[in-house]
C-alpha cells in the first residue's frame, strides 16, 4: 500500500471515493458535482489530498486536509476534514496509514496539529481516533452558522 498526494492523475478514482464517502454521510450522488469540487480543490491548491494506492494501482482511500490557523497559538493547523477507505479495504490498516501520512504533515509544516470532527455516532472512527493518538476535547462548544441562502 502506498500513500500518495492525489493530483488530477488521480480524479477519476477520487471522484468516485469522494462521492462514495458523501453518500457515507447520508448526502445524494453527485459524481460530476464530486469532480468539479476536487478538480477546483487540486488546481487551487486549497487543500491537502493523500491517496491510498493498493497494488494493482488503484485508489481504495483519501484523506484530505484544509490549512487552519490559530491565532493563539500563532501557527498553522490542518483541518483533516475527509477521510474514506472503501469497504473492501477496511479493517487492514489503511486509513491508519493516512492518518500517519497526515502527521507527517503537520509535521513537515510546522503545524501545531490536526483537528477533525466526526458523527458521535461514527463508532469506527470514534474507536480509530483515539487509537491513533487524537484525544476528544470535552472542554469547548462547538458552534457552526449555516448559511440560509446556501
Amino acid at each position: 500500500m502506498q500513500i500518495v498526494e492525489g493530483s488530477v492523475e488521480h480524479l477519476d478514482e477520487l471522484t468516485i471515493l469522494f462521492n462514495d464517502y458523501r453518500i457515507f454521510y447520508r448526502k445524494q450522488t453527485d459524481l460530476e458535482g464530486a469532480r468539479i469540487f476536487l478538480n477546483e480543490r487540486l488546481n487551487n491548491r486549497d487543500s491537502t489530498i493523500f491517496t491510498a494506492i493498493d497494488e494493482g494501482d488503484h485508489a481504495v482511500g483519501f484523506t484530505q486536509l484544509y490549512p487552519l490557523f490559530s491565532s493563539t497559538r500563532m501557527r498553522r493547523m490542518w483541518l483533516l476534514n475527509d477521510l474514506f477507505v472503501t469497504p473492501n479495504y477496511r479493517g487492514k490498516g489503511v486509513s491508519k496509514l493516512l492518518i500517519e501520512r497526515c502527521k507527517a504533515l503537520a509535521m513537515e509544516t510546522n503545524a501545531s496539529g490536526l483537528r477533525l470532527e466526526t458523527e458521535v455516532r461514527n463508532n469506527i472512527g470514534n474507536q480509530l481516533y483515539p487509537s491513533v493518538g487524537f484525544t476528544l476535547n470535552t472542554e469547548l462548544n462547538f458552534y457552526f452558522w449555516e448559511n440560509p441562502v446556501s
